[in-house]
């Protein structure tokens, strides 16, 4: 009896031990080759559009850019300076700003209902740009923050919840850096040897965010002057795939240190406003802003420097042809309001997408993206389905697909349209499809119609 009792606890023993080695061999070590093979949760390539947000004390000025700060403290530059001596009294600071960042107006839930109208899948806030001011209760930004001042209100908490009652995925923009912290200042003079910043102010907060609000996404920025072993990025992405309370969901970016954009992380970004002009092998987006000039408010936006409707489904379309998720940026007022040619840009967008969406959402690469074609022609493919989405009508209603080859099962549709169009297949010229004479405004879609394709090679 007392040998077979010592053989269940040998066995218990090794069972026990081979529960604890499976267990590490599916941990994520902090190391670039471990985390760069973590899968990428399949939600984020199925998104395929997202909004992003930039917002913050910047957005009180409102002139130039949200790197107002920078601009006009460091750079000194003429037009921030003057633009100071005009409106604000002699010895204002930036953050006697913070005083004005009211957010009176700020309805989460109208800012969700929108984003929805506008087909996003995802949406990414600023919870802190590179002046460091936090638009949550930060414990380590003491009275830099948007409960200790201004808005006096977890603007983050907020979005965040409104976001969840709508089922979309919900990002968190961080910056890793603050340009003018003491602490970082001085790890910087130090030549990065330091890290009192890194653990005083930066992990603190992004172990924070995670574990306080649970996003879906963490989008990371202000990395560029120092590598990923400064910012100690690899333990926190170890930690936040390992242990954290989002790890099997939470997608990141590719911003973890001046080393790591298009090379390690998550999804890349590599730099603002990324084109590729051909199919990536990794997954990517385009992160951009309806404002062409910035990311943040401006009061003195013109019309004529923003991306109008057709512009942003022409970005939208090629991004999704190869591969890439598109990001498109509207920066909120000081009050909480996104201005209403903001909103009319995002609707135009949904608009759009209501119609033509099963040629976006969970698509995929085609064999052929781009054809040098007169019409600007774009392949995405679901299944046994391939859509061409072609920026510009033909005058005689004849387009021709080069790349696509027929079957005896093929039919073609515009989405938007019921019935089937006819179609030939031509030898030299491809597959000629006889489009509708629509008169103009019979059809919804004013740029960027799509085609699907069934049962072609």
């Amino acid at each position: 009896v007392a040998a077979k009792s010592s053989l269940t606890c040998a066995l218990l023993f090794l069972c026990a031990l081979a529960a604890i080695l499976h267990l590490g061999s599916s941990r994520y070590a902090p190391n670039w080759e471990s985390i760069d093979a973590r899968p990428l949760p399949p939600w984020f390539d199925e998104a395929k559009f997202g909004i992003f947000l930039h917002w913050g004390v910047f957005s009180v000025p409102s002139f130039g850019s949200e790197w107002f700060w920078w601009n006009w403290q460091h750079e000194r530059s003429d037009s921030y300076v003057k633009f100071m001596e005009r409106n604000y009294r002699p010895g204002f600071t930036y953050a006697d700003f913070a005083a004005q960042f009211t957010a009176e107006f700020y309805d989460p839930d109208a800012w969700a209902q929108l984003f929805q109208a506008a087909g996003a899948k995802y949406v990414v806030l600023t919870t802190k740009h590179h002046e460091g001011f936090t638009n949550w209760g930060s414990p380590v930004s003491w009275n830099w923050n948007a409960v200790d001042v201004g808005p006096h209100r977890d603007l983050v908490g907020d979005f965040s919840n409104a976001l969840r009652k709508r089922n979309i995925s919900v990002g968190l923009y961080h910056s890793l850096l603050e340009w003018f912290h003491p602490l970082y200042l001085l790890d910087k003079q130090n030549g990065f040897k330091t890290q009192y910043f890194v653990f005083s102010k930066t992990m603190p907060e992004l172990y924070d965010l995670v574990n306080r609000y649970k996003p879906d996404l963490i989008w990371s920025d202000g990395d560029w002057e120092s590598p990923d072993t400064y910012w100690n990025s690899t333990d926190f992405l170890a930690w936040l795939y390992n242990d954290s309370p989002v790890k099997d969901n939470i997608v990141v970016n590719d911003r973890w240190g001046s080393n790591c954009s298009c090379y390690h992380g998550g999804y890349y970004n590599c730099v603002d406003k990324f084109s590729p002009s051909t199919l990536p092998t990794h997954k990517w987006e385009k992160c951009t802003s309806v404002d062409t000039y910035s990311w943040g408010y401006r009061r003195n936006m013109q019309v004529n420097q923003l991306m109008n409707e057709r512009n942003i489904i022409s970005e939208l379309v090629e991004t999704v042809s190869f591969g890439g998720n598109y990001l498109l940026n509207v920066g909120p007022s000081k009050e909480g309001l996104i201005v209403p040619i903001f909103q009319e840009r995002l609707l135009a967008v949904g608009k759009w997408l209501t119609i033509n969406g099963e040629a976006i959402y969970a698509s995929k690469p085609w064999r052929v993206q781009k054809e040098n074609s007169t019409v600007n022609l774009w392949y995405t493919s679901k299944g046994n389905h391939v859509y061409s989405i072609f920026m510009s009508w033909p005058e005689d209603n004849i387009l021709k697909l080069q790349s696509p080859k027929s079957t005896s099962q093929t039919t073609v549709t515009l989405l938007g349209l019921s019935g089937h169009l006819t179609w030939k297949q031509s030898p030299d010229l491809g597959l000629i499809v006889s489009l509708p004479a629509l008169p103009p405004g019979a059809f919804p879609v004013e740029a960027g119609w799509v085609l699907r394709l069934e049962e072609v090679n």
